[in-house]
């Protein structure tokens, strides 16, 4: 027998080996293999196939009423619901979600020292931002006549005594809101020689106006502007 055919024998004879061992133990069941992963679900045609997350719970997201209620809460406060003005408010509030009444009081009142400072003044670079285009044309104009004439005003803001929400209404997509202000100021008007001939540089007046406030509740512009203007005196 020649050396290959001693080879070949030997190798036949180790694979022989090597089979039976394996065969020992591949296919041999120990009772603690898992269950084979179905990829595509169960296959129970009673219940139809469950698909391989059917055990994860998924939570959608839900509209939260939470901050609408919170929103109407303040108007609430602000003023008895079931009344007009309650009403119109949150209507106000459904387009506004913004929107708050107390703290749209409390810009009303820093806008009106600001506007009527800026009148006596003579500043329109300030009454620009404030005025709705109508209004700042009315303002520009008896500011123009004061200075053809040679006019001055001295004013002192002393403080509001009231700033209440009188009514509130929606138009289309904007919101308008009128508010009667009652303030105390120290004003006087004197000619280009100096001379007064209006108000008392002294005497405290009170003023009780009614402005509407305006803002299109689609802008992104978060500012409110003067639309309208009346004296109740």
């Amino acid at each position: 027998m020649g050396a290959n055919d001693f080879v070949t024998i030997f190798f036949l004879v180790a694979a022989v080996l090597i089979f039976f061992q394996l065969r020992s133990v591949l296919g041999r069941r120990t009772g603690n293999e898992k269950p084979p992963r179905d990829l595509y679900g169960s296959a129970d045609p009673a219940n139809g196939p469950t698909p391989p997350d059917a055990g994860k719970v998924v939570t959608l997201p839900r509209r939260d009423t939470t901050e609408e209620e919170d929103r109407f809460a303040a108007i609430d406060t602000f003023t008895p619901a079931g009344t007009p003005l309650n009403e119109s408010l949150r209507e106000v509030s459904k387009a506004d979600p913004a929107f708050n009444p107390k703290e749209f009081v409390n810009g009303a009142r820093m806008a009106y020292e600001m506007i009527v400072m800026a009148f006596a003044d003579g500043d329109r670079k300030s009454l620009k931002g404030l005025l709705s285009r109508e209004v700042y044309d009315g303002f520009d104009a008896a500011i123009a006549d004061r200075e053809a004439k040679g006019e001055k005003v001295k004013s002192t803001f002393v403080g509001i005594d009231k700033a209440d929400i009188l009514s509130a209404e929606m138009k289309g997509t904007e919101s308008f809101i009128t508010m009667r202000l009652v303030s105390q100021m120290i004003s006087a008007t004197y000619d280009k020689a100096g001379a007064l001939i209006d108000g008392d540089a002294e005497a405290v007046a009170e003023i009780s106006d009614l402005w509407t406030f305006a803002r299109d509740t689609r802008s992104r512009d978060p500012n409110w502007k003067l639309v309208a203007t009346e004296s109740e005196q």
